[in-house]
């Protein structure tokens, strides 16, 4: 199973920045999708973002659409999360995810998973 590992998450102020950045040690396909989703205590995980590996086609939740960039280094294998603006809304787990078929916006279509990192908004 494909080894997900993220980093860059943080403590940052309300209108602050940070980069979230996820490596995997496995050959990812063009046909993969790599995405972000994040966990809030006591809510549901939910999808934030995903990119096409191949073409880099992105996707985006309503709630970041605007102010959360993905994108992905195939030569590196790695996937980050740019996050500008950020909200109190944002603090979260997040986590990234690899889905070997395609596209999807819920996280049981995901097969892989990293274990994720806090990201808290605070003023």
């Amino acid at each position: 199973q494909a080894q997900l590992v993220e980093s860059g998450g943080g403590l940052v102020q309300p209108g602050g920045s940070l980069r979230l950045s996820c490596a995997t040690n496995r050959r990812i396909y063009s046909s993969h999708v790599m995405g972000w989703f994040r966990q809030a205590p006591g809510k549901e995980r939910e999808f934030v973002a995903a990119i096409r590996w191949g073409v880099g086609n992105t996707y985006y939740a309503n709630a970041v659409k605007g102010r959360f960039t993905i994108s992905r280094s195939t030569a590196q294998s790695t996937v980050d999360l740019q996050m500008n603006n950020l909200k109190l809304e944002d603090t979260a787990v997040y986590y990234c995810a690899l889905n070997l078929h395609g596209l999807a916006t819920t996280a049981n279509e995901y097969d892989s998973w990293g274990q994720g990192t806090q990201v808290t908004v605070a003023s």
